[in-house]
């Protein structure tokens, strides 16, 4: 064995291994390239949206059917400029964007009106047809309404409303929400009563101060001199008045001395002195 100790062999020193590594720049293009193509699309796509939503409002704003003639039907309760200014209308307006159907349903919020229909005519016109409610009586419940032909309450009476009109009570806004198939009929009834007053020459609705209705009893009737109760009861309205206009120029002779008629029988007429 060799003995290294007083060997002549020296060691050297070996330096280490070291790699150079050379760092190459960043091609900051290469990265940047697809973004700057993404912005630009933004760019076009927002460029061309605003083009699009300019070319829109431009084209909304232009009038192709400018409105120009406005007929309204001929109306005893309001005036022309009543109608135009409920029904929002008004000439210069674009004729296709006019809204018909909330155009009626503003003019029907106005109790005289009971039906209305609107057309539009191009290339300039539209055309407002308007049905009114013509009161038959007064129907005081409370508050003093008008009443329609076909029973309907409709209109409560302001100052300046004529009051020229037969007189009903015995109804309450209550029953028109809790019985409201029942007070309807009743009213209904108080409609066909007026009518056969109206069409009769011996005992006219002149004659009738006040109409009054009770669920039990039915109608009851007080002439316009001594309001005299006059019973009639419910139904058979036409025989029973056709009764009574036979007898009524006797009776009224000697009105002093009654106390009430009764109608409300099929055959005969109840009379009762005072």
């Amino acid at each position: 064995m060799k003995d290294f100790a007083n060997s002549s062999y020296q060691r050297r020193k070996v330096a280490p291994n070291k790699v150079k590594i050379q760092r190459k720049p960043i091609d900051w293009k290469k990265y940047l390239r697809p973004l700057g193509k993404a912005v630009a699309g933004l760019t076009l796509l927002a460029l061309a949206t605003g083009v699009v939503y300019g070319a829109q409002r431009a084209i909304g704003s232009v009038t192709f059917f400018s409105l120009k003639n406005i007929e309204v039907s001929s109306t005893k309760h309001m005036t022309r400029d009543d109608v135009l200014e409920l029904a929002g209308i008004e000439p210069g307006k674009d004729l296709l964007r006019l809204n018909l159907k909330r155009m009626g349903e503003q003019l029907l919020q106005n109790p005289w009106i009971e039906t209305v229909q609107i057309n539009r005519y191009f290339p300039d016109g539209v055309s407002i047809a308007i049905t009114e409610r013509e009161p038959l009586a007064i129907v005081n419940m409370g508050f003093i309404y008008y009443l329609d032909k076909k029973g309907v309450v409709f209109k409560v009476l302001n100052q300046g409303d004529k009051l020229d009109f037969p007189v009903i009570t015995g109804f309450s806004e209550e029953e028109l929400t809790s019985d409201p198939k029942g007070t309807k009929d009743a009213l209904l009834a108080s409609c066909e009563l007026i009518r056969i007053l109206k069409e009769k020459g011996a005992f006219i609705l002149a004659d009738v101060s006040e109409i009054h209705y009770d669920k039990g009893f039915g109608f009851t009737m007080f002439t316009s001199s001594n309001a005299l109760p006059v019973k009639i009861g419910a139904g058979d309205f036409s025989a029973k008045i056709e009764r009574f206009a036979r007898i009524y120029q006797d009776l009224m002779a000697q009105e002093q001395k009654l106390q009430y008629i009764d109608l409300d029988y099929n055959d005969k007429i109840i009379v009762k002195k005072s």
